[in-house]
């Protein structure tokens, strides 16, 4: 018995491309990515488990996330996809890797190391959540005044208020909150994998902590095919910064 099929949208013509978003995120979040990939390629965009239009599961570590993408691929009918992921979503990209290495042509991970991170960065996003959950704001901008009294950052509370959707008169967030918060130890964890020895690119904002030297070793011995770029004055959203210089990197890879 397996999981229901993710939500996801299939655009354009030509080898298939597969995107997935990060934590908090939606299908429409690499949507400057696709934008330029989709002239010349299939780009399927999905929503993970939790996250947009997928089913609630209060599962979900990176072993079913690998699950429910190689069934969308088995599903879809296809046999060979680049797979691009970010942050979490390069995390499941990584871990797809290790179940259906045969389906992956080659690998691009955008800021995110196969490491498990002890640090947790998402408690104010939590409190930010919750918050509006228990406000049931009625506009937009009763949602983001609520979330800004727990985060700082105008551009996450922005990022976050994408996900939100009315419903019985009030705002409520797509994604599984409850789900998410329970499951955020498998989030920052990572189980190591057999080398996957496609084609990896790792791309790195200059200015984010999440792709750091001393993941080097652990990069190597899992991706022992792969290479780092860094796109400069970037940080963890490198791809809604800096889309242009991405694209740029991301085509280099797979034209070779």
């Amino acid at each position: 018995m397996h999981s229901p099929q993710l939500n996801h949208t299939i655009q354009g013509q030509g080898p298939a491309i597969l995107l997935i978003h990060g934590l908090f995120g939606s299908l429409s979040n690499l949507g400057l990515l696709a934008r330029d990939l989709v002239q010349d390629h299939t780009v399927i965009s999905v929503d993970l488990r939790n996250h947009g239009h997928s089913f609630h599961s209060n599962s979900m570590n990176y072993s079913v996330m690998a699950d429910d993408l190689n069934q969308l691929l088995v599903d879809l009918n296809i046999s060979s996809a680049m797979v691009i992921g970010h942050s979490m979503g390069g995390k499941a990209a990584m871990a797809l890797c290790d179940i259906a290495a045969d389906k992956v042509s080659k690998l691009i991970v955008l800021d995110m190391a196969p490491v498990a991170y002890q640090e947790r960065r998402h408690d104010n996003v939590f409190a930010g959540l919750k918050a509006v959950i228990d406000e049931k704001p009625q506009s937009r901008k009763q949602a983001l005044d609520c979330l800004a009294q727990h985060i700082e950052i105008d551009g996450v509370r922005q990022f976050l208020a994408k996900s939100l959707y009315s419903k019985d008169g009030y705002l409520q967030w797509l994604f599984n909150v409850e789900g998410i918060i329970n499951s955020y130890q498998h989030i920052q964890d990572w189980a190591e994998i057999s080398p996957f020895q496609g084609g990896t690119l790792f791309l790195k904002g200059a200015d984010s902590d999440y792709l750091m030297p001393e993941h080097q070793a652990a990069i190597q011995k899992q991706f022992p095919n792969s290479k780092a770029h860094i796109i400069a004055n970037t940080g963890h959203w490198l791809h809604a910064e800096k889309p242009l210089e991405v694209v740029r990197s991301i085509r280099r890879f797979i034209n070779k």
